[in-house]
């Protein structure tokens, strides 16, 4: 019985970092459909910060993409195609 649970244990060990990191890369692999320009974006750490710094531009608190409602998921987007990463990202990260 003993060496049943400490198998169990080091299982749950070993396999809780790997489901944790695929849950995060999910996450972070969203892509979003932007119908004004009918094309795809890929939610990524760049989009994040992008995002970012387009609620601060916008004095908006931050709020998962996944949770604004179309309208501001539309607004972003055309923000986003005005502001191309040239121009956001000017320090090459």
């Amino acid at each position: 019985m003993k060496r049943i649970l400490s198998t169990l244990l080091l299982s749950i060990g070993l396999i809780t970092p790997v489901a944790m990191k695929a849950d995060h890369d999910h996450h972070h692999s969203n892509r979003y459909y932007d119908r004004d320009s009918r094309d795809w974006h890929e939610w990524n750490d760049r989009e994040d910060r992008a995002y970012r710094q387009y609620l601060n531009e916008q004095h908006r608190e931050y709020r998962d993409m996944e949770k604004a409602n179309r309208k501001e998921q539309r607004e972003y987007w055309r923000w986003r195609h005005e502001h191309p990463d040239s121009e956001l990202f000017r320090d090459g990260r």
